[in-house]
């Protein structure tokens, strides 16, 4: 039974190795090659902007400080984990969703954790409003969280639907 349990996450467990790999690689090429706060227009819309989030989403929650930053994140890694562990196999989507928020989650945890802050470089803009600046590892949280709320509103057509009793039986 154990052997089954683990290679049905297997696949799942590489996403999130993918999800680490790529956000700390790609934060590194940012760290080492993109000049600090200044940006980088790479379309009319998007652009290349490095800079340290010393908080969560939106820099919320910096006075917590990195320890308390630490836990938090380490706590909602946890109750995603028991979230992913309580999904039925035949959730793949959902599966692959908590996939990506853990993978998201631990890249910006090891961030906090080494460096004491988040590196963000993404920038959408406009010439009179511009988005928050984030990082790949958002990217991850985000989609992965769209995967999951995607698969709960269409869980309900996996669902067996109960037998109408007047209804004939298509087999006799």
């Amino acid at each position: 039974m154990k052997s089954l349990w683990v290679s049905s996450w297997s696949p799942y467990a590489l996403l999130v190795i993918a999800a680490v790999a790529t956000d700390q690689w790609v934060k590194h090429l940012v760290e080492t090659g993109l000049p600090f706060q200044e940006k980088l227009d790479l379309v009319p819309f998007l652009a290349l902007y490095r800079t340290y989030n010393t908080g969560i989403a939106f820099s919320m929650l910096s006075s917590f400080g990195d320890t308390g930053l630490v836990v938090i994140a380490v706590l909602v890694v946890g109750f995603v984990l028991y979230l992913a562990a309580r999904t039925p196999p035949g959730h793949s989507l959902a599966r692959i969703g908590f996939a990506l928020i853990i993978g998201g989650a631990l890249g910006n945890l090891l961030d906090r954790a080494v460096q004491g802050h988040v590196i963000d470089y993404l920038l959408f803009h406009t010439p009179v409003w511009s988005f928050a600046v984030f990082n790949l590892a958002d990217v991850f949280i985000s989609t992965g969280a769209v995967l999951v709320v995607f698969d709960e509103l269409v869980g309900w057509r996996r669902e067996a639907r109960p037998r109408d009793p007047d209804a004939q039986d298509p087999d006799t």
